[in-house]
């Protein structure tokens, strides 16, 4: 706190675009910033300092950020008197100092290896003049942001990066440009952080990775993935799950991990983006439609219960007819449980942006449309399979309109809503594991009765 004398006591808010990285490097900037003596604000208007925690994945990311961070040009002045725009992640990353050129308010830019920086280039910031101070956004950190203060939101569940960066450059991706090539934490740093967090009475872990499957390779010669699986669950954590995964990564030694440790969840979040062998090939993905099929039908028997979600890339350059059919027989024959859809976004410096593509945009959104639809219908159909059955749910909140709806996940990732039972406190739910017999299966959620005490 000393260090950085001109934080104390200034008000901070930190806005979270993409990723579960992302949300992981927020909780790090919070807990960075409050250890040099700042306080959370309730709002923007209340802030002296707002982080911008960007993603550059879609266009539609930068166009949100950009509309964000310029609005608090008219906004009134904080309780100091000067407001500090800071935009950090994969868009700092991209666009160091131009990125003035689109936010002309944004005072601090820092890459995602250069949050440890943040504080001193807030402070640089306040003392100056105004204008944009910058990491080096090139410059390799050593160490993983794991290695920071951090506050989460949720204490009973936690982010535990393993690896960062990805070597695989699809076409469509501006990931590895961004966040560098794969880099893996070593295996005993993961372990004994894992060890504090159980010790802490975290009930959940989630490793995160661009490419999990992969973990270690760069480290110990080979992946390390499965083995990583088998030390985590060894430390009594409750929970266990992980993203992002690779199909073309994902081995026999991983599932066997997977089915074979109780503390890992029946929920496997596997981005297919497209059932076309041929789009396949077009993204650099590495793997054919029947290897995907080959993959879900091995994880299926063995893990019969296994939930799976995934992602849908409509209108890639080149997409005919036939490749979006194929998309959607491969989604009712996997038979997913939920899945993200994304009309292609053009990102700049990827190969698939030089990609002629003719398709009309109509057309493109009537697929889109017609995708979307197919989700609903089998989102809604894995969800019947656990009608009237009782599943296990880590209770997180209250819902945002009604406090005496109590939500959380089951163990296939699912939303389970449920009644504050009359008496009871909300409190001793949060946190805590109950099982909930489930009376209505919709869409997008569950809801039901609780059966016996949170535990």
């Amino acid at each position: 706190m000393a260090e950085f004398p001109v934080l104390v006591g200034k008000t901070y808010l930190v806005r979270t675009f993409g990723c579960q990285m992302n949300l992981h490097d927020s909780e790090r900037v919070r807990g960075l910033l409050e250890s040099c003596g700042c306080v959370e604000a309730r709002n923007t208007a209340d802030a002296d300092i707002v982080v911008f925690m960007t993603c550059c994945v879609r266009e539609h990311a930068d166009t949100k950020l950009y509309g964000q961070a310029t609005s608090l040009i008219s906004a009134p002045e904080p309780p100091c008197g000067k407001r500090i725009v800071a935009i950090g992640g994969c868009i700092a990353q991209r666009d160091g100092a131009t990125i003035r050129k689109h936010i002309p308010n944004a005072n601090v830019v820092f890459g995602t290896s250069a949050i440890a920086t943040l504080p001193a280039l807030l402070q640089d910031a306040f003392s100056g003049d105004g204008k944009a101070v910058v990491a080096d956004t090139r410059e390799d950190y050593e160490g993983f942001s794991t290695d920071l203060p951090t506050k989460r939101d949720q204490p009973f569940r936690a982010w535990v990066p393993i690896m960062t960066g990805c070597n695989n450059f699809c076409t469509y991706c501006i990931v590895p440009h961004v966040r560098g090539r794969e880099t893996s934490r070593p295996l005993e740093a993961i372990v004994r952080e894992c060890e504090h967090l159980v010790d802490e009475g975290t009930r959940e872990i989630t490793l995160l990775g661009q490419n999990v499957n992969s973990y270690g390779r760069d480290l110990y010669g080979s992946p390390r993935f499965a083995q990583l699986l088998d030390c985590v669950c060894a430390t009594g954590i409750e929970r266990v799950r992980f993203t992002s995964s690779n199909p073309k990564d994902l081995n026999g030694e991983v599932i066997d991990a997977m089915a074979r440790n109780q503390a890992v969840m029946p929920h496997l979040h596997l981005a297919v983006q497209s059932g076309s062998t041929r789009v396949l090939k077009a993204m650099n993905r590495t793997y054919t439609r029947e290897q995907y099929l080959e993959l879900a039908r091995a994880l299926r028997e063995a893990m019969p219960e296994l939930a799976l979600s995934t992602d849908v890339i409509v209108g890639f350059p080149g997409e005919e007819e036939a490749d979006f059919l194929d998309t959607l027989t491969l989604m009712c024959e996997v038979g997913f449980s939920s899945a993200y859809t994304f009309i292609y976004s053009r990102r700049p410096g990827t190969p698939a942006a030089k990609m002629v593509d003719n398709t009309p945009r109509k057309v493109i959104q009537r697929r889109f449309d017609c995708l979307a639809a197919l989700v609903m219908r089998l989102s809604f159909d894995a969800n019947q399979i656990d009608l009237h059955n009782t599943v296990e749910v880590l209770v997180e909140g209250t819902s945002k309109r009604n406090d005496d709806i109590l939500v959380g996940h089951s163990r296939k990732n699912q939303t389970v809503h449920f009644a504050l039972p009359e008496g009871d406190s909300a409190q001793s739910y949060i946190g805590k594991l109950v099982d909930v017999r489930v009376d209505q299966a919709r869409t997008w959620y569950l809801s039901g009765t609780p059966m016996g005490n949170p535990r």
